[in-house]
């Protein structure tokens, strides 16, 4: 279907008060009633100019219009968003109806799909609002933990005058103790007003867990490189490692290689099933910048009878 411009139709600005909207549409209802009408094409037009204030004079329907329609040209091919509210029961011509007003105008597909068809009930006007989708980047020391965080929200709203205005409103969002990367936090009533006396939507927070470089993620489980010395990995013992959950000791075992992979099992993103928590061992070379240490590589050298090419088809 095509997106229909309403301040377009009713030829006004989009920053137009409730009452520049009111006398555009009385200026176009005389012009366009079919009744005193001698226009060819009076009935469509005034069906028109009748959509289009059944928006633009309800400030709550204008303000879910203007959140659509931001950047929208007249004609382009239009769908509303999945998660878009349905089944808005409109009544009449809206609220100020005046001449060219009727009961159960039969609107456009394009109305209908932003607020529902046309029906002969009466009383106050109910949908739920619709949901909000945004992320909420958190580090990855607080998924261990739980967190808190603030956000500011912008939404657009009505003021006093019925001019669409952008107000912004600060949330604080508690982040729970083991969200993983990709899940949702919901947070109820946070997302657009509901039209008449229908509830709130809801805001719903996609955890982004923020890149580290000590760190890789895969679902709960956490790989963690860590440094060792050529004695640790070759005589083994046990070393401290701070860890994302806090510092734990961790005994290595005799032999160790360069990538020789520890489990430290529950030690990953805690959960009902929490993960587990793999340190990769990097042996770390003392560097010979003393003659100390030049001597004591030279001593290795002469009474250490070890190649590693051997075997490896890069023998010296």
């Amino acid at each position: 279907m095509e997106f229909r411009d309403y301040y377009q139709i009713l030829g006004v600005e989009k920053a137009a008060t409730a009452p520049q909207v009111k006398a555009s549409y009385r200026k176009l209802a005389r012009k366009f009633h079919p009744d005193v009408s001698k226009e060819p094409d009076a009935a469509r037009r005034m069906t028109e100019v009748n959509e289009a204030y059944a928006v633009l004079s309800d400030p709550e329907k204008r303000a879910a219009y203007d959140q659509i329609g931001s950047g929208r040209q007249a004609g382009e091919q239009f769908q509303p968003p999945p998660d878009w509210g349905a089944g808005f029961e409109y009544s009449g011509a809206g609220p100020g109806a005046g001449p060219g007003a009727s009961q159960g105008t039969d609107y456009s597909e394009f109305f209908s799909s932003l607020f529902g068809t046309a029906s002969g009930a009466r009383g106050p006007q109910q949908q739920r609002g619709g949901d909000h989708h945004a992320k909420i980047a958190i580090e990855l020391v607080d998924a261990y933990n739980g967190a808190t965080r603030q956000l500011t929200l912008r939404s657009a709203a009505p003021d006093e005058s019925g001019r669409v205005a952008v107000r912004e409103r600060n949330l604080t969002v508690r982040v729970p103790k083991g969200v993983t990367e990709g899940q949702f936090i919901r947070l109820a009533g946070q997302g657009s007003p509901g039209f008449g006396e229908g509830p709130a939507g809801d805001l719903y927070l996609e955890v982004v867990i923020a890149a580290d470089p000590r760190y890789r993620l895969e679902g709960r489980d956490v790989h963690q490189s860590v440094p060792v010395t050529p004695w640790e990995a070759a005589l083994g013992g046990a070393i401290e490692v701070q860890t994302p959950g806090g510092r734990v000791q961790v005994k290595i075992p005799p032999g160790s290689q360069a990538g020789r992979k520890l489990r430290l099992k529950g030690r990953g993103i805690p959960g009902g099933t929490p993960g587990d928590l793999y340190l990769g061992l990097n042996v770390v070379l003392p560097p010979a910048t003393t003659d100390k240490a030049r001597e004591l590589y030279a001593t290795m050298a002469r009474e250490l009878a070890f190649d590693p090419r051997q075997g490896t088809g890069a023998e010296s």
